[in-house]
C-alpha cells in the first residue's frame, strides 16, 4: 500500500516540475532573467512573480500558480503516507 502513496508522489512531483517549467517559460517570454543553474532555490521566487504578472494582466491568478502549488504539497503528503506506511508495516 505504501508503494502506492510514493508513486502517487512522483508523478504530484512530475507535475509540479511541468508546471514549474511552463511558469520559467511564461516569464521568459515577459523579460524576466531566468537563472537555470539555481532553479531549484529561486523557483518560489518565480513562481512568486508569475503570480504577480498574471494579476496585473488578468486581474486574477493564472492556473499555472495553483497547479504548482497544489502538486508540491500533494507530493509531501503522500509521501509522508507512504514513509509512515512503509515503516508501520
Amino acid at each position: 500500500m505504501s508503494t502506492v502513496f510514493l508513486v502517487l508522489a512522483i508523478v504530484s512531483v512530475l507535475c509540479g516540475v511541468v508546471s514549474s517549467v511552463m511558469i520559467t517559460m511564461f516569464l521568459s517570454k515577459r523579460g524576466t532573467n531566468i537563472n537555470y543553474l539555481l532553479l531549484r532555490i529561486y523557483i518560489i521566487k518565480y513562481v512568486n512573480q508569475y503570480r504577480r504578472i498574471t494579476t496585473e494582466e488578468n486581474g486574477k491568478v493564472g492556473p499555472l500558480f495553483y497547479s504548482v502549488i497544489v502538486s508540491f504539497i500533494l507530493a509531501l503528503i503522500f509521501a509522508v503516507i507512504g514513509a509512515i506506511l512503509k515503516v508501520s508495516s
